[in-house]
């Protein structure tokens, strides 16, 4: 029992950190971000945060990661309403790339992220989206929807294309005014990838 409640005490004090962490790096940025006021505001000390996630980086691949995850989650719900896998991985990616607009995901995953935890390709969510993307491309290259090509290279480029995109997205001095340029570049270069001397009704 006193096992059980030390290990329910950990994962509030987890979230609670977590809670912190997205609000003050979302706000102040990694960099200008306190590690005794954060903590401080969630009652707890400097301790908890090193027995949780080692230091202040790790902290920040936490929330990354956390946040990353939740894109995935609203990248898949918005495409939900496509008809084929074409259009439903098509959609991800702008969707995806539409959510720099977000303030907590621009500076958190898109700025702050790369700056301080390097390439994203190498994040876990990252890697799993393109896992993801991979089973789907040869999904699609099986039933002739796509060209002939590397399922692995294209995949790496649909899920690069997309994360590079949002990231000029997040640098931009005028977000709103990049993005429809950005997405009509995207959709472009990921058109390239499809057979289109397939009727595509009979996906």
């Amino acid at each position: 029992m006193v096992v059980r409640r030390r290990a329910e005490t950990m994962e509030e004090n987890r979230a609670k950190l977590l809670t912190a962490a997205r609000k003050a790096f979302a706000e102040k940025g990694f960099a200008a971000a306190s590690m005794d006021e954060l903590t401080a505001s969630v009652g707890l000390t400097r301790g908890a945060l090193y027995h949780n996630f080692g230091d202040k980086k790790g902290l920040l691949a936490a929330v990354v990661a956390q946040i990353d995850g939740e894109m995935a989650q609203r990248a898949k719900a918005d495409a939900s309403h496509t008809r084929d896998d074409w259009e439903r991985l098509l959609a991800e990616g702008v969707a995806y790339i539409k959510m720099a607009l977000d303030p907590e995901v621009r500076r958190i995953v898109l700025l702050d992220g790369p700056a301080f935890l390097g390439d994203p390709a190498q994040w876990p969510g990252q890697i799993s989206c393109l896992e993801a993307t991979r089973d789907t491309v040869k999904k699609m290259l099986d039933r002739g929807i796509l060209k002939a090509v590397d399922a692995d290279a294209a995949a790496h480029m649909l899920n690069s294309a997309a994360m590079n995109a949002a990231i000029w997205i997040a640098a931009s001095n005028e977000p709103e005014k990049a993005l429809p340029k950005i997405i009509a570049v995207f959709t472009q270069l990921a058109s390239g990838l499809r057979n289109d001397s397939l009727n595509r009704e009979s996906y």
